[in-house]
């Protein structure tokens, strides 16, 4: 059981400054069980918590991790100049605690993203070395043969890479699309790839991390908290790739 004043709780889910969340509260905007919390000192028990902020409720979580159904034209970054950010698509409460994008998807790319505001999570999950694999859906501009599947398998160098970066899994979907699992995280490395192997993406969409599916009813745009299902499934991949059916 964790108690914590109620400023400094809603302080730590992103409600603003110790001093805007005691206004807040002074104010009457706050309830716990259906009863206004007036007292920024009034200490409560953290874990689990229900409450209700100026009509919208919230749970409070010790730590952020959620999933992010990214649409096209949208940038992973706070400070976007030249296009919208994810950040629009989240709470104001969300970039208020600090989560910020594990890894992340470019400008022309839609799908998964997971972000957090836990830096062992974001390490874990945006690492390299772990070589988590990572599922893509691919729009092509030419025409995809078995012999340009081969080649993203058995793998292609490209520039300032020392060695060949080959596909985990790859497989022809239709005339002009595949699906690639990569596992290494390196920049632009499908659009790259596949440029390497004599043709050109037009459409790129992530629909799965490690063992986590992007959800079917999760609408363009739209977030949701990570449940412990949906952690258990994201841990739930091995050193092979995943299938893709």
């Amino acid at each position: 059981m964790r108690r914590m004043k109620i400023e400094r709780l809603l302080q730590s889910q992103g409600f603003g400054t110790r001093r805007e969340c005691r206004a807040m509260l002074r104010a009457g905007l706050v309830e716990i069980d259906g009863q206004t919390v007036d007292d920024p000192f009034a200490e409560v028990d953290a874990q689990g918590l229900n409450f209700v902020v100026d009509g919208e409720h919230w749970q409070y979580r010790e730590r952020a991790c959620l999933m992010l159904h990214k649409p096209l034209g949208y940038e992973c970054s706070r400070d976007s100049r030249h296009h919208r950010s994810v950040f629009e698509l989240l709470p104001p409460q969300l970039a208020g605690r600090g989560v910020q994008p594990v890894g992340r998807l470019d400008v022309d790319t839609t799908g998964l993203l997971l972000l957090s505001d836990d830096g062992t999570f974001i390490h874990a999950w945006s690492s390299g070395k772990r070589r988590i694999p990572k599922r893509y859906e691919v729009v092509t501009r030419h025409p995809v043969d078995d012999a340009m599947v081969a080649t993203l398998l058995d793998g292609v160098l490209l520039r300032d890479e020392r060695a060949p970066l080959r596909a985990a899994a790859c497989e022809r979907r239709s005339e002009c699309a595949l699906e690639m699992v990569v596992t290494e995280g390196k920049y632009h490395q499908v659009r790259r790839m596949v440029a390497a192997a004599g043709n050109r993406v037009e459409a790129l969409h992530r629909s799965a991390i490690g063992g986590l599916e992007l959800p079917a009813d999760l609408p363009v745009g739209e977030w949701r908290w990570l449940g412990d299902a949906d952690l258990q499934q994201l841990q739930n991949y091995t050193a092979t790739p995943m299938p893709i059916e």
